[in-house]
């Protein structure tokens, strides 16, 4: 864990290596993600059945081998604990609730010469969604993905998961369920998204791509962009913390950890004004970690990417926080909105002392996949809108192409596209 001060005669440097700091992984996966992509391009399933049986120990032969039925989903879901099946409906209905307040109105207008204009909003066909398995098999980011893409309208949603030696997660299947899954298929890795983007001879191809996944993951989804739409290509998960010296250190401590816990490569960072706080928030985190299930992966997070700043005064600590672009804020300060007034860059900000991260994570409703890496600067949180697409529209009448047609003409004259002004010019001369 670092400690910086902003009146170290060196703070400027440490903390712009800090900001720099890509945290990604070093293993140069690119080669491997292209080859893969290209088979699965070449040979279909043929080529899922090789790379399944390889890396998840899985034979992909009947069709039950190939994909979880809805029977199976509604199964798991019948056999969940009443309490865990009643936290995921609540889960479920408030992100429902406030994804649907995000659905954008069609436009449809006449201006001031008699020209029609406007645009509708109409979903994609058909959206992939890639669970992982294994350790990082979370129900709530299924929740996450799949249910906007619903409230979007989309016709076909279809989810591609691992399943180690044949198994899968419960809780992953009776998420599928609530949220309205259309296709459950056992294939990971850059092959599923491929798969996804290319179409199998079993696997239909989609429009869209979310979810989260490892490097090989990110990877295909990058190289993929393009050929489908993607939400985003994310990073480690991240937290920045700015409390004043009326806190509970122990709260801040868990917070931190919350996001420290996900992977070594996580960061966790508070930033403060007031030393013993500082200093007890990082003896509560060394408590902590000692009884931690989780505490291995949360100690290399916080030993190697961990950062305390300590402030001469929290009036430094948005522009701070606006070069970090964190994934998460939360404002533990007095008057968190004023706070929150001059923070321009984060993903999704988290306000007073009641409102820790983890609730933003299942039943809060706002989505919890968020651009990381410091690309909250021009990216936004999954949406709506990423399983959306806009189709503007012109209705021109005689005179409203009499109005403006010949500014037309000069401009595509000037360009030298002859055929352009001519097409127009016709109708201007008829």
């Amino acid at each position: 864990m670092q400690l910086l001060r902003t009146s170290d005669a060196d703070f400027e440097a440490k903390f712009d290596k800090v900001v720099r700091d890509r945290r990604e992984s070093d293993t140069n996966v690119a080669r491997d993600v292209a080859n893969i992509l290209n088979e699965v391009k070449e040979r279909g399933d043929a080529a899922l059945v090789d790379y399944t049986a390889r890396f998840d120990q899985h034979r992909l032969t009947s069709d039950s081998d190939w994909r979880i039925s809805a029977e199976d989903c509604k199964t798991a879901y019948d056999a969940l604990d009443g309490e865990l099946r009643d936290a995921l409906e609540l889960a479920a209905s408030r992100i429902r609730a406030y994804h649907e307040s995000q659905l954008p109105e069609d436009r449809d207008y006449t201006d001031d010469i008699g020209m029609r204009l406007g645009a509708r909003w109409l979903p994609v066909e058909a959206a992939g969604l890639y669970v992982p398995g294994g350790r990082a098999a979370y129900p709530s980011s299924l929740l996450m993905n799949a249910v906007p893409a619903k409230v979007a309208g989309v016709e076909r949603l279809v989810v591609v998961t691992p399943t180690p030696k044949g198994e899968s997660n419960a809780l992953v299947l009776a998420a599928a369920h609530i949220a309205g899954v259309d296709e459950v298929w056992r294939v990971g890795g850059a092959q599923a998204v491929g798969a996804l983007a290319y179409g199998t001879q079993r696997i239909g191809k989609v429009d869209v791509i979310t979810g989260p996944g490892n490097a090989w993951v990110a990877e295909a989804k990058r190289q993929l962009y393009g050929v489908v739409g993607i939400d985003m290509v994310a990073g480690p998960s991240e937290i920045l913390v700015i409390a004043d010296k009326d806190n509970d250190p122990d709260w801040i401590a868990a917070d931190l950890l919350s996001q420290a816990e996900h992977d070594p490569t996580s960061q966790s960072i508070l930033i403060t004004d007031n030393a013993p706080l500082a200093g007890m928030v990082r003896d509560s985190i060394d408590r902590a970690l000692l009884s931690l299930p989780t505490g291995k992966t949360a100690r290399a997070s916080w030993d190697a990417h961990g950062l305390i700043v300590i402030v001469d005064s929290l009036e430094q600590a948005p522009a701070l926080a606006d070069r970090l672009a964190a994934e998460h804020a939360e404002l533990m300060v007095a008057d968190p909105q004023a706070m929150f007034a001059k923070l321009r860059h984060a993903g999704s900000v988290f306000l007073g002392k009641h409102t820790p991260e983890a609730v933003g994570d299942y039943v809060a409703g706002p989505n919890h996949v968020l651009p990381t890496g410091r690309r909250a600067r021009f990216a936004s949180g999954l949406s709506v809108l990423d399983f959306m697409k806009r189709t503007s529209f012109i209705d021109a009448s005689d005179a409203a192409l009499a109005a403006i047609g010949p500014a037309a003409v000069k401009l595509a004259e000037a360009e030298g596209l002859p055929a352009h002004a001519l097409s127009i010019s016709v109708r201007l001369n008829k």
